[in-house]
């Protein structure tokens, strides 16, 4: 391909002769972005298909341009671009570069954005020798967390910084709805209104296309087949793409619930080896996080049963098909999705009753939370459970996340705080 045929190409997705639509601004991740500029260092944006990647790189660009940078001081290539797909190499992407160089001209240190560079086999000898040489600054994104640990890990060690995003959560949904929360007074007087987006969000979601469009259950079941398609079975070579689909279904069924390789393996009729090794490759898509019991032994964490939720709650409602009965479940997979978002080291407990999360900071364990949608129907089990847990690590208080019932009461000389769900997502706390 001629060097003026590449940028023609690329012309449609930069601003170079225009203005792009970038969307709602995510200012949370945008702030973070910048930021991580600073550092000089290569810089990863890694999540789930569809989490917003490509439109935060768009966003970092316009908010630069804003700013005074030049338009043609940045460089933007997906590498999903149909009309590059027999062409992805590394040779391919010095040429573009290359390209750019000569017909752009920039005049200083270009910004270089490639998204899902995956893609491009052995992309991080280009990324480090531009690096090395101070060339440009560089921010790759991938739906893939093998991006961090197999490419970047390999041949970028010290030399990259990493920022994860996800769909969006409650907060960012209520702002693409407009509703604008900013004090008390906000919530007091628009609480019916955030209770029913509650239950949308449960039931539809959080990736920024479906929350923007109609036709959301049609669009999250492509992204359900793209990830597992386009990220797993066309990544890895996968033989029996089938099977790994039904291993998908059968976590996004199952989600919250303990299980184990083995005991999976039996259900679907698939070898131990091949339970494991797909249900890794699931995660590293972010599709599906495990989450172990806790234990000081490492070795104990891994051979016990794990849990597993999911990255959104849309693509479980596509696939279990139970939304009215989950809603308990939702609730408890909402909240770990915002421990994760705070990056917390979350775990489950489980001796002689079941502690939903504890969460470790350091060696220490600073909280328990139990998640009870209907927690007057099992109010003694899920307090047993959380005392438990509290005894165990010398803990002064714990949560209990609910539908609605918001109260203190002191058990033993333990405090057990009861919050809604809606006031605890959104730090009403």
């Amino acid at each position: 391909m001629k060097n003026e045929q590449i940028i023609e190409i690329l012309e449609s997705w930069n601003f170079w002769n225009k203005d792009l639509d970038v969307g709602i601004p995510r200012n949370n991740y945008l702030h973070k972005l910048l930021s991580l500029i600073k550092t000089q260092q290569i810089i990863a944006i890694t999540g789930v298909r569809r989490s917003g990647k490509s439109t935060l790189m768009k966003q970092l660009v316009k908010r630069l341009i804003g700013q005074g940078q030049e338009k043609t001081s940045f460089i933007y290539i997906n590498f999903e671009e149909p009309k590059f797909a027999d062409l992805l190499s590394v040779e391919f992407l010095q040429q573009i570069y290359e390209a750019y160089l000569e017909i752009l001209k920039p005049k200083t240190p270009p910004y270089i954005l490639l998204d899902e560079i995956q893609r491009i086999p052995e992309w991080e000898r280009f990324v480090r020798a531009i690096h090395e040489k101070k060339e440009a600054h560089i921010i790759v994104s991938g739906s893939t967390s093998q991006l961090l640990s197999k490419e970047i890990g390999s041949l970028l060690t010290g030399r990259w910084v990493n920022l994860r995003i996800n769909p969006l959560n409650f907060p960012e949904f209520l702002n693409f709805n407009k509703i604008k929360i900013e004090d008390k007074k906000d919530v007091l007087f628009q609480k019916a209104k955030i209770k029913r987006f509650l239950r949308e969000y449960l039931e539809f979601g959080g990736f920024p296309l479906v929350v923007l469009n109609q036709e959301k259950k049609e669009i999250l079941q492509r992204y359900f087949d793209d990830i597992l398609g386009r990220d797993i079975v066309e990544r890895y070579k996968i033989r029996k793409p089938e099977k790994l689909k039904i291993l998908a279904k059968y976590y996004l069924t199952n989600f919250s619930s303990t299980t184990t390789f083995r005991s999976i393996a039996k259900f679907i009729g698939l070898s131990l080896d091949s339970v494991e090794r797909f249900s890794y490759l699931l995660a590293e898509t972010y599709l599906i996080f495990l989450v172990p019991k806790f234990s000081f032994s490492l070795k104990e964490q891994e051979v016990n049963p794990k849990k597993a939720y999911c990255i959104d709650h849309g693509l479980i409602n596509i696939i279990s098909f139970r939304f009215s009965d989950n809603i308990g479940r939702l609730y408890e997979n909402m909240v770990f999705l915002s421990l994760l978002e705070e990056k917390k080291e979350v775990y489950y407990y489980r001796d002689k009753y079941e502690c939903d999360f504890i969460v470790k900071e350091g060696k220490e364990i600073i909280q328990a939370i139990q998640v009870s949608y209907k927690v007057e129907e099992n109010k003694k089990r899920e307090i047993e459970g959380l005392l438990e847990a509290m005894k165990k690590f010398k803990l002064k208080e714990g949560i209990i996340i609910t539908d609605d019932i918001e109260m203190e009461e002191e058990i033993d000389k333990k405090k057990i705080i009861y919050i809604p769900l809606w006031k605890w997502i959104l730090n009403l706390r």
